[in-house]
């Protein structure tokens, strides 16, 4: 780690080390500029490594157009970011730091040793001893950014503040990156204390949200007036994964979501893959009118038809889960399912059994802590910015990563986006530099 003097001035500085800022730093030290980068952890790319834990999705290997489409309504605003930086530009990239990527079953993109710490060390070397031409990145740990000495200054080289290990430091830079994340994980560096800083300099910000999330639910169904789970089927089945199962979910402005796959069942409600990938509506929905009702397929290989002939045969003596064992194949935490939502008169009554078997209500209250989600949505609104992801009224200064108001599903989305933003903003702040230089004469360089 390089020591800095208060006070000193610098070409660049990025503030926040995981990819968004890294990718930045490559790019300007790529073009021969100094960059310091600053991060209020021990190490950079905490976030990163964490992500990698389960096996590291770089990215997705579909075609670019419905590539694209996966960030919603900032499609047309994030799309241009990918243009420049998109999936096989990911690949490409960790091909030159000497990692191979392949794609998996469902599409999406993994090293071969699904790994991230090899990347992230390769990565690293590489920033520290750039290739001829390049200019070495210097990293400070444990150096958190606490705004600007003056945040209602806008003009360029305005004094950056942070707290370090050996106190405060001021300094300033001819431009600045901030890649300092959502909200989510703040134990790993994203809290989101930036936003009142950005807001009170002027920066409009929209308010963040978890994304890709779990949900609390309610206790009984559509109209229960309590919360969560029964304490037997919490007990019993928390942890859990429901597999197999189709999520249908049709919010109020008409927004429709269908897709199977499986989540987890929680101490007070549901999470996992399948959940994440509706979580943005549900969560919207949820902020509209206090909360939303999905509907699960539990038995989605088979027809109404089908299921309404198996719980309409007589069973005689058996018990009715012994019936639905052996006539669909239903048992364990779906059987569960079925007794924590339905009364005794509807479980037995075949024909609004079939029903429900086929579109069994869930109602879900709120979204999980956002510290908890896996990613936010909400930040720095794109209209403060301009093409080159600096902000309009504040020149030299560029934002990246998940602190843009953008959100994505998980499968590779979310870490192409902060690349490819991260390359935007280095891109911009090299061009930045280029046309100010002969304003900084005289400026020690560092």
């Amino acid at each position: 780690m390089s020591a800095l003097n208060s006070d000193l001035q610098v070409d660049v500085a990025v503030i926040g080390g995981g990819p968004a800022g890294l990718m930045a730093a490559e790019v300007v030290s790529r073009a021969g500029h100094a960059v310091h980068v600053f991060d209020a952890m021990p190490s950079v790319g905490r976030k990163f490594l964490l992500a990698g834990k389960g096996g590291m999705n770089l990215t997705h290997a579909e075609p670019m157009a419905p590539f694209v489409q996966r960030y919603a309504e900032r499609a047309e605003l994030v799309g241009p970011l990918l243009q420049r930086f998109g999936p096989q530009a990911v690949r490409d990239w960790a091909a030159g730091l000497g990692i191979d990527t392949f794609v998996g079953t469902s599409s999406r993109v993994f090293p071969t040793d699904m790994k991230a710490a090899p990347l992230l060390r390769a990565w690293l070397h590489r920033l520290r001893h750039p290739d001829a031409g390049g200019a070495p990145v210097n990293f400070h740990m444990r150096h958190r950014w606490q705004g600007w000495v003056n945040p209602a200054e806008s003009s360029e080289g305005d004094a950056l503040r942070f707290n370090t290990p050996h106190g405060v430091l001021t300094m300033r830079a001819r431009a600045t990156v901030l890649a300092l994340g959502g909200a989510s994980w703040a134990r790993l560096g994203s809290d989101g204390a930036w936003a009142p800083w950005l807001q009170g300099a002027g920066v409009a910000v929209a308010p963040l949200q978890p994304s890709n999330c779990g949900f609390d639910v309610a206790a009984s169904g559509v109209h229960a007036e309590e919360e969560g789970w029964s304490a037997f089927f919490q007990e019993r089945f928390a942890g859990q994964p429901l597999k197999s199962v189709v999520l249908d979910f049709t919010d109020s402005l008409g927004r429709h979501f269908k897709r199977r796959g499986e989540f987890v069942v929680t101490a007070g409600g549901v999470e996992g893959s399948l959940m994440y990938a509706a979580s943005a509506l549900i969560r919207d929905q949820i902020a509209r009118s206090g909360r939303a009702i999905i509907h699960l397929d539990l038995l989605p290989d088979q027809s109404a038809e089908q299921v309404a002939a198996h719980t309409a045969h007589p069973r005689g003596s058996r018990s009715l889960s012994a019936h639905l064992k052996s006539r669909l194949g239903l048992g364990g935490i779906k059987m569960a399912l079925l007794n924590e939502l339905l009364d005794k008169a509807t479980l037995h009554d075949p024909q609004a059994l079939a029903k429900l078997l086929k579109a069994l209500p869930l109602t879900l209250l709120r979204p999980r802590p956002i510290d908890e989600a896996i990613s936010t949505a909400g930040g720095v609104a794109f209209d403060s910015l301009d093409e080159q992801l600096m902000v309009r009224e504040r020149p030299g200064l560029f934002c990246a990563g998940e602190m843009l108001d953008w959100e994505a599903p998980t499968g590779g989305y979310l870490l192409t986006a902060c690349l490819s933003s991260g390359v935007a903003a280095g891109e911009g702040v090299v061009r930045w530099l280029a046309t100010t230089r002969s304003d900084a004469a005289g400026l020690p360089m560092t």
